[in-house]
């Protein structure tokens, strides 16, 4: 059976993830609330962000930043945009 969730960036009920996608309590609190399709957004947001804006993911500031945008973009509040991104053709 499908694990089902109340997105809280959709504000409806939608496919989950399969598990956790970090440990600890972040990681189950996107399980229970965030639902896959939100989480795969996410994903390619970030990569974006990392991207356009250079950012070293050894450095613990760069990290702190995607933690806020992503807490952002998955509650549907507004999140900063990679700046240059043009998106393929089609």
């Amino acid at each position: 059976m499908t694990h089902r969730v109340i997105c809280k960036k959709y504000g409806r009920e939608m496919e989950g993830l399969e598990r956790p996608p970090y440990p600890g309590a972040k990681g189950q609190e996107i399980y229970e609330n965030v639902s896959k399709q939100a989480w795969q957004e996410w994903l390619e947001h970030q990569t974006r962000l990392i991207n356009e804006k250079h950012l070293n993911m050894m450095d613990p500031e760069a990290r702190s930043y995607l933690s806020e945008q992503m807490s952002k973009f998955l509650s549907g509040e507004a999140f900063d945009q990679a700046e240059g991104y043009v998106p393929p053709s089609k």
